[in-house]
Order: structure tokens, then C-alpha cells, then sequence
């Protein structure tokens, strides 16, 4: 069972004591992302996590700080998404305090040099262009700038090329000074070390830490008076089709019942859409579903890539797939996702790193922590007629957006197969 205390200042320290294990993680979340961000500064979270790897005061650069982890066999890395910011560091449980000190000088205290942060602009640039070049990951652009047009959730986390040219030095000091503040940041450590040990290594580094106010992230507005189709012409292989519906936010209490319709219909080789576009069909490799949950709004997606002559083919099998759940869901299809839930859940729980990011990512965004175990009393409780009820209300065509990537010049023999009215 995890445990938690709260600094003087603010910073919130959660440990799960694993005395099985031979490793430890030490997660630091940072209340921040992209969708704290705006038009002009695009990309901003994400360029100073970036910059944080670049050197601090003890490790004055990339290199230093590479070397310390790397020196113990340990795993460095960090994130940035569009509610939270995490630097993690996964090591033997003897290297705790190497660990767990590095991490905080480089949120405390990073140089941010000038001529490295020149570097890093071209380092992300070509990062965003990867993207631009993989249809697989452009789709999923299009369909978050459709479902959520002119607005943080519907930008590239990264940005865009003339922002991430632009922000300057001053620019990222003055976020780092608003939201790299200690109760705005949670350290979450998972493995062999106990809870008292860690609060005392954390407390020492950040005592000195004034608190601050943070910036507040900028509420969602999804796209309205649909159904939406955004089409992206590319000389492709594949077509990438890509659909959102609504989905629940990440508190609401039908997110679990949500989680067992993405389970039953696009997650695992027994789903009803990997059986009917795959199996039976064989129009494509990969078909899936999974839900995105943000603090005030979500979605439920599907993914397919397909052969671009039989691209219509696929999106009418998957609409009607959806349709098909308003005939019921019987019983022992609930269980088998139930189940696959459950599983899933169960095995990340072996892993320290999994562990600090469970207890980590929820600290941050909700000040308090579900266990595994509450979730899966929470999934079991839920009823087909509760999916019944989840579904109808998910599948409305005015809220549908569909985005593709592939070899086409007009979207219209595709915007023909959306349903229109009712479902």
C-alpha cells in the first residue's frame, strides 16, 4: 500500500514499499503540458522537459547527467503530455540517493544554456517532423485538431515548427518560475526503499523550495453540429483511419463502464472489430480501440490501416460494428472484458515503474490515489445495463469525427458512409 506526506512547501511525496523487488523508481510529476499553454508558446512544456536533460547546477550537462545513470546501469528519461510533465529514473535500490537528488537539481535548477537550447529547437523540429512523415501518427493529429479545433487539446503536444523556433530563453524561465514550483510537483517512488527513508532524501533537496501559484490549463470546447470528417491526401500504402466519439472525463463514473466497451470492442485478438475487420474479413493488420480521459472532457477512439481500395469497406464495418452494440452485450462477453482488464491491470503492477506512475499520475492530477484493487471492485460492478446505457449515449452522430491519411483527393466518398440524425 502506498503512503503519503506533504512538505512543508507544498511538494507531495507517495511511496510504495515493494521489499520484493531489487530496483526502485523515482518519478517527479509536474502539474503542466500543453494544454496550460497558448497559440504563441505552442509547444513550450515540452521544449523545456527537453531542456532539463541539457544540464543542472550539480550536472552541468547532457553528458554529466547521462553518465551518472547510465554509470549504475540505471534508465533515465521524461514525458510531457497535456496534463502532466514526468522526469522518472529507474535504478538499483542501492542508488536511491543518486537518483532521487539528480532528478531534483535538474527541476530545480537547470542552466537552460543558451546555445544548447539552439540545438535542441532543430532536435525538435525534426521531431515534429518525424511525425509529419509517419501517417500512423498524422492521423491522430488531424483527429485531435477535428475533435478539438483551435485550442491546446488539439495542438501537437510538441507544438508547432514557428513556435518552437520562436520561444525564447526569458520565455522558458518565466514558465519554469510559474509551474516548476513544489505544490505544483509530486515525487512518487516505487521499489525497495521505505517511505521514511525517501520523505527525508526529498525534504533534504527541497527545503529551500518556495511554493508558487501555478497557471490554470485551459478548458476543452469539442467540435460541435457534426458529424466531421477531416481528410489528409498523402501517397500512402496504407489508408490510416482514425474516429472519435464522445468519451467521460477522468473522474466521471461511467469512465470504468467506458474502459469495458473499448476492452470488448477493440482491445485484444477476441474483439468484436479485430475479429470482424481482421479475421474475418482480413482488412487490415492493425484495428483497435482505446479511450483518451482528460480533466473536464474524453474520447473513445478507434484506429484501423487498411488497403487504400477497400479503406470504405473498413470505416462502413466499423460503423456498423458500433452499431451492432445497441442489440446488447451478453454476459459472457462483459466477463471476457472484465477479465482482460483485470489482467492487464494486475501485471503492471510487477513492475516499479508502472507502480510510481499508477500512484504518481493520479497524486498529481486528483490528490488521491485508487488502488488497483478499487478499480477492479469498480469494473465488477459494472452492469450491461450499464454498457447499454454508456453506448447509447456515446454513439451520436453529431458528435462523430472521423480523420484519414491516405492516396485520396476528396473526402466525399467516404463523409457519405457517417450516420446522420440518429444512429
Amino acid at each position: 500500500m502506498y503512503q503519503r506526506t506533504t512538505l512543508p512547501n507544498g511538494l507531495r511525496v507517495i511511496t510504495e514499499t515493494m521489499p520484493h523487488t531489487r530496483s526502485v523508481t523515482i518519478s517527479v510529476y509536474v502539474g503542466t503540458g500543453s494544454r496550460y499553454e497558448t497559440r504563441s508558446c505552442a509547444g513550450i512544456s515540452h521544449m523545456l522537459e527537453h531542456m532539463l536533460f541539457k544540464g543542472s547546477a550539480r550536472w552541468p550537462s547532457a553528458q554529466a547527467i547521462s553518465e551518472a545513470i547510465d554509470g549504475v546501469g540505471g534508465v533515465l528519461n521524461g514525458a510531457t503530455d497535456r496534463e502532466l510533465t514526468v522526469y522518472y529514473v529507474k535504478v538499483a535500490a542501492s542508488h536511491l540517493v543518486l537518483a532521487t537528488e539528480l532528478l531534483i537539481d535538474m527541476v530545480r535548477r537547470p542552466l537552460l544554456d543558451a546555445a544548447e537550447l539552439e540545438k535542441e529547437r532543430l532536435v525538435i523540429v525534426e521531431e515534429l517532423r518525424s511525425v509529419a512523415d509517419s501517417p500512423q501518427q498524422q492521423v491522430e493529429v488531424l483527429l485531435d485538431e477535428t475533435v478539438f479545433p483551435d485550442q491546446p487539446l488539439g495542438w501537437d503536444v510538441a507544438g508547432f515548427e514557428e513556435t518552437v523556433l520562436s520561444i525564447s530563453r526569458e520565455a522558458l524561465l518565466d514558465y519554469l518560475g510559474h509551474q516548476y514550483v513544489p505544490n505544483n510537483v509530486v515525487v512518487s517512488v516505487a521499489g525497495n526503499a521505505t517511505h521514511d527513508q525517501v520523505v527525508e532524501l526529498v525534504a533534504r533537496a527541497t527545503e529551500d523550495w518556495e511554493p508558487g501559484t501555478p497557471l490554470c490549463w485551459q478548458p476543452a470546447a469539442p467540435a460541435e453540429g457534426g458529424p466531421h470528417l477531416a481528410l489528409l491526401g498523402r501517397r500512402t500504402e496504407q489508408a490510416h483511419l482514425s474516429l472519435a466519439l464522445p468519451g467521460t472525463c477522468s473522474t466521471h463514473p461511467d469512465r470504468f463502464a467506458l474502459d469495458l466497451l473499448s476492452a470488448m470492442l477493440g482491445e485484444g485478438m477476441s474483439s468484436r472489430l479485430f475479429m470482424e475487420l481482421r479475421e474475418r474479413r482480413g482488412l487490415c493488420y492493425d484495428v483497435h480501440t482505446y479511450t483518451s480521459k482528460y480533466l473536464d472532457t474524453g474520447t473513445f477512439n478507434i484506429y484501423a490501416g487498411v488497403d487504400p481500395r477497400k479503406a470504405r469497406e473498413a470505416l462502413r464495418a466499423i460503423l456498423d460494428e458500433l452499431a451492432r452494440v445497441r442489440d446488447g452485450i451478453p454476459d459472457e462477453e462483459l466477463c471476457r472484458a472484465r477479465e482482460l482488464t483485470r489482467g492487464r491491470l494486475l501485471l503492471r503492477m510487477e513492475d516499479t515503474r508502472s507502480v510510481s506512475s499508477w500512484n504518481g499520475v493520479q497524486e498529481a492530477l486528483f490528490r488521491e490515489v485508487r488502488t488497483p484493487d478499487d478499480i477492479i471492485t469498480a469494473i465488477e460492478h459494472v452492469t450491461p445495463t450499464d454498457l447499454m446505457r454508456v453506448a447509447r449515449w456515446m454513439l451520436q452522430p453529431s458528435r462523430l469525427v472521423a480523420a484519414i491519411v491516405g492516396p485520396y483527393r476528396g473526402a466525399g466518398r467516404f463523409e457519405r458512409l457517417l450516420p446522420r440524425g440518429t444512429w
